[in-house]
């Protein structure tokens, strides 16, 4: 608990650092300071760093990019130029942060020409045996091993230092026995690996609205913006991630 308190603590310093970074950088922008400029837009996103590193790991294991084609860098060296062409255009400091996420996903989505994914797993995910189950997280853990974005790439803030939860799985205002039967049956590492092999099934705009969520904290409207949909849609998308991992936990540990 501790350690979460610390997280969403770095994360509240580290959004209103960027609101603040706003000014400084069109100053330096107007100074024609390019260097200064990239250093401190460096500075203030780690956090989006991390975001663009899990989204291209991901797209290479759906197949969407293959490997040693796209680097992380190189989306976060044309955020850095989108920034700098475009930083005029920002003239909200409430709004610099959810803007940074919105034009780091149009890159990564231009450069995705489409998206799979496997209708059959929303069709067989009620019938999956124990024994499936491990299997599928046996060979996804086996993958996300292999891969070339290892995990100590990401930062201190990152996912795998922050695994999901219950909490991010269920409404916890509504289902709280619930939630804390479910922590009192399963380790906390079973939980994590369980959501990431679930998410990995899931289309990938169905994973990004979760993640937005659960990682990084953008309200339903700020997603939908990010993402160019309408909030109801962002909330579906939501909701559709939330009832696919509750399913999928039931019909796994077969908490009743």
């Amino acid at each position: 608990m501790e350690n979460q308190t610390t997280y969403y603590k770095i994360r509240k310093e580290l959004r209103i650092s960027i609101k603040q970074t706003l000014p400084k950088l069109k100053r330096l922008k107007k100074e024609i300071n390019n260097a200064a400029f990239y250093n401190l837009l460096t500075e203030v996103i780690p956090d989006i760093r991390s975001y663009i590193i899990k989204r291209v790991k991901t797209a290479i294991q759906k197949n969407h990019f293959p490997k040693n084609k796209y680097e992380p860098n190189d989306f976060i060296d044309q955020l850095f130029i989108e920034t700098y062409d475009h930083i005029e255009n920002v003239s909200n400091e409430d709004e610099f942060y959810v803007w940074l996420y919105k034009k780091t996903n149009e890159l990564l989505d231009d450069a995705i020409t489409e998206e799979e994914f496997d209708d059959l797993f929303f069709q067989n995910i009620d019938d999956y045996s124990k024994q499936e189950w491990d299997q599928m997280e046996e060979k996804f853990t086996a993958e996300s091993d292999g891969d070339l974005i290892m995990k100590e790439e990401l930062t201190d803030i990152s996912y795998y230092q922050n695994p999901y939860t219950i909490k991010d799985v269920f409404i916890e205002n509504t289902e709280r026995e619930l939630i804390k039967k479910i922590d009192e049956t399963l380790p906390q590492e079973q939980v994590d690996k369980h959501v990431q092999l679930v998410l990995h099934n899931l289309p990938l705009q169905t994973q990004n609205v979760f993640e937005l969520f659960t990682k990084h904290h953008l309200t339903i409207a700020e997603i939908a913006e990010v993402r160019d949909i309408s909030i109801t849609d962002a909330k579906q998308l939501l909701d559709g991630a939330r009832k696919s991992l509750r399913a999928s936990l039931f019909n796994r540990f077969t908490i009743g």
